[in-house]
C-alpha cells in the first residue's frame, strides 16, 4: 500500500500543484520508494509509492489515454482480471503493477469496478474523456482514506490516505466510508458492497463446514504472501497469530515442492520470519517463542523498555491520527516493531486482526439475534479501531500489514455459520469452530495447548496488561486534578474522562487542529463514541 493525495475541481490546479506535492510528501512514510504527480484541467493526482509488488515500471500515477489512476492497494486477483480481458481491445497492460487491474475493471464495469476486485484498496481514478472522478475504498476499510472540503471553495474535493495531508487546506474532514464509491457523474456515494450478513434481519443458519473454513483461510494466507519483498508474521503468542504463522509455514513448504518455485511471487526463504514485541519478561513472549520453535521459524523477539514506549507516544498519535485510549495502547508496540522490521529490510507483516470479530463468540447474550447483531456491529467498527491502528502504526515505517482473517471469502464463510455454533459455554471454547477446523492429530498445525488454550493476550502484538498498567501510572503522574477540571473549550463536546485519555488528547492537539478531532471514534465500555457531527455522517452513509 502507498499514500495518495487528490484534488478535483480546483479553480487553479496549476497554481496549486506545488502545494499539492508538498502535502503529498507528508505521506512519504507510506511510500518512501518513489513519488509522482498527474495534472490535467482541475484535477491533481499525487502518489507516494511503497514498492512491494512490481518493478520500476509499476510507478504511479498510471496514465493512459482515457484514464489516470492513483491507488493505495493490494489487488490479489490482478492476474485473473488481466487474463479475463486478454482478448478485449481496450486491454493495454503496460506495467506489472497489481493496481493496474483497477483500470481494466473500470473500463468494463464503470463505478461498479470495486465489486470485481479481490483485495484491499483506496483509489482515485480520473476519467479523462469525461472529466469524471471515481473514488473508492475497500469493503471493510483496511486501507485508510479521508475526504476534505474547504468552506471558501466548496466545489473542490480533496482526498488523502491520511488526514495530516488535508488539515492544512481543509476546514472539514471525514473518513471516507468503507465499501463505497464516490462518482462525480453519479450519486454522491454509491454503496457497492452490501453482503447479506450485514442486513438486520439476517440470521445465519449454515452448519459448520470445517473443511471450508480451513480451505478459505489457507487461500487467504496464500494470497497475502504475494510479495517481491521480504515479509514476516506477527506472532503475539495468541492462538490466532500462531495459526497464521503455521499456515504460512506450510504454504512455504508446499511452494518449495512446486515445479515453479516462484508461483507465489516470492523468493521462498528457508524459514518463515516471525516477529513478537513486548516488554521484557511478558508472559506472551515465552508462548511466542514456544510456537516459533515448534514451527521452526526464524523468530525475531523484540523487547522494548517502558521509557522507549513513552518516548514513542507522540509519534504514535501523529501517525495513527487518534486519541482513542485502547488504540494508542495497542499501536505503540506495533509502531516500535515496524521500525525494527524496516531496519532489517522487511516490508510486509501478516497479522491476525479480525479473528475475534468473525469467529469469536460471547458467553452471556440475551438471544442469538443479539449476538449476531453485536458481531456485525464490531466488524463495521474495525476500520475505526483494530484495522486502522495496525495499518497506520506499521505504515509509519513503510511496512504493510495484511490481515488474512478479513479476506472477503473468509468473512463470508464465518458470518454464514449459525451463531449458536459460536456461543461460548462450559463445553465450547471461544472460536471453537476455527480451532476444530485446524485440529489435525496426524500432522498438527500447532501444539495442542496452543490450539486449545484459553490464554488472553492484548490486541495487536500481545504486549500484555503490564504495558497498560504502566501507561495508566505515567498518565496519573503527568496529569493533575486541576488539568482535568480546566480543559480546553474545544474539548467541550467530547471531554476526556480519564487522565490517560487527557494525555493522549493533549498530544493529539499538538499535531492536529481542532477540526481533525471529529474524525476520531472512541471506545468506552465496548461502545463507540464519536462527535455528534460524525455520528450523523456515519448514519447517513453507512446505515
Amino acid at each position: 500500500m502507498c499514500g495518495i493525495f487528490v484534488c478535483h475541481r480546483h479553480p487553479d490546479a496549476l497554481g496549486f500543484k506545488l502545494e499539492a506535492e508538498r502535502l503529498s510528501k507528508t505521506l512519504a512514510h507510506r511510500g518512501p520508494d518513489d513519488s509522482g504527480t498527474f495534472l490535467e484541467g482541475s484535477t491533481i493526482l499525487c502518489h507516494e509509492r511503497l514498492a512491494i509488488v512490481g518493478s520500476s515500471k509499476a510507478r504511479q500515477p498510471i496514465v493512459r489515454e482515457d484514464v489516470a489512476l492513483v491507488a493505495s492497494a493490494r489487488i490479489y486477483n490482478h492476474e485473473t482480471v488481466r487474463k479475463s480481458l486478454a482478448q478485449e481491445e481496450f486491454n493495454d497492460s503496460q506495467t506489472d503493477s497489481d493496481s493496474e487491474a483497477i483500470i481494466h475493471a473500470y473500463r468494463r464495469h464503470g463505478r461498479q469496478a470495486p465489486q470485481f476486485l479481490d483485495g484491499i484498496f483506496s483509489f482515485a481514478l480520473y476519467d479523462r474523456t469525461q472529466d469524471r472522478l471515481v473514488v473508492a475504498r475497500d469493503p471493510l476499510g483496511v486501507t485508510s482514506l479521508y475526504q476534505g472540503w474547504n468552506s471558501h471553495n466548496g466545489d473542490t474535493l480533496f482526498f488523502a490516505s491520511e488526514m495530516k495531508a488535508l488539515h492544512p487546506i481543509c476546514d472539514y474532514i471525514m473518513a471516507f466510508p468503507p465499501g463505497h464509491v464516490l462518482d462525480t457523474h453519479g450519486s454522491p456515494y454509491y454503496r457497492y458492497d452490501s453482503p447479506a450478513w450485514q442486513l438486520p434481519e439476517c440470521m445465519p443458519s449454515s452448519a459448520v463446514n470445517h473443511a471450508l473454513i480451513r480451505d478459505s483461510l489457507t487461500m487467504a494466507v496464500r494470497k497475502r504472501m504475494m510479495s517481491d519483498m521480504p515479509y514476516g508474521v506477527l506472532l503475539s503468542g495468541s492462538f490466532d497469530s500462531s495459526l497464521i504463522a503455521a499456515i504460512v509455514a506450510r504454504e512455504m513448504d508446499s511452494c518449495r515442492k512446486l515445479s515453479d518455485p516462484k508461483a507465489l511471487r516470492t523468493d521462498i526463504p528457508a524459514k518463515v520470519s516471525t516477529f513478537s514485541v513486548g516488554l521484557q519478561g511478558s508472559a506472551d513472549a515465552s508462548v511466542a517463542t514456544k510456537v516459533a520453535k515448534f514451527l521452526g521459524t526464524d523468530h525475531h523477539a523484540y523487547h522494548f523498555t517502558f521509557e522507549e514506549g513513552i518516548e514513542a507516544l507522540s509519534d504514535v498519535i501523529y501517525y495513527t491520527e487518534t486519541f482513542d485510549v485502547a488504540s494508542v495502547r495497542a499501536s505503540a508496540p506495533l509502531f516500535l516493531l515496524s521500525t525494527r522490521m524496516k531496519a532489517e529490510g522487511y516490508k510486509v507483516l501478516l497479522s491476525a486482526e479480525g479473528s475475534k470479530e468473525i469467529f469469536g463468540g460471547y458467553a452471556n447474550v440475551p438471544s442469538m439475534s443479539a449476538m449476531q447483531q453485536e458481531r456485525v456491529r464490531r466488524i463495521k467498527q474495525l476500520h475505526h479501531f483494530d484495522i486502522q491502528q495496525a495499518h497506520k502504526a506499521t505504515m509509519a515505517s513503510g511496512v504493510e500489514a495484511r490481515f488474512p482473517f478479513l479476506d472477503k471469502e473468509v468473512v463470508e464463510v464465518a458470518m454464514s455459520i449459525d451463531p449458536r455454533e459460536k456461543q461460548i459455554s462450559p463445553s465450547r471454547l471461544d472460536k471453537q469452530v476455527l480451532r476444530k477446523a485446524f485440529d489435525d492429530a496426524t500432522d498438527p498445525y500447532l501444539p495442542h495447548d496452543i490450539l486449545w488454550g484459553q490464554g488472553e493476550y492484548a490486541s495487536s502484538g500481545g504486549t500484555g496488561y503490564g504495558w497498560i498498567a504502566l501507561l495508566k501510572a505515567f498518565a496519573s503522574a503527568c496529569v493533575t486534578p486541576k488539568m482535568m477540571d480546566f480543559q480546553p473549550e474545544h474539548w467541550a463536546e467530547d471531554p476526556p474522562i480519564t487522565k490517560e485519555a487527557y494525555l493522549y488528547r493533549r498530544l493529539f492537539d499538538q499535531h492536529f487542529p481542532p477540526q481533525c478531532a471529529a474524525t476520531v471514534e472512541k471506545r468506552e465500555s465496548n461502545r463507540t463514541v464519536g462527535t455528534a457531527r460524525n455520528r450523523k455522517i456515519s448514519k447517513y452513509l453507512l446505515e
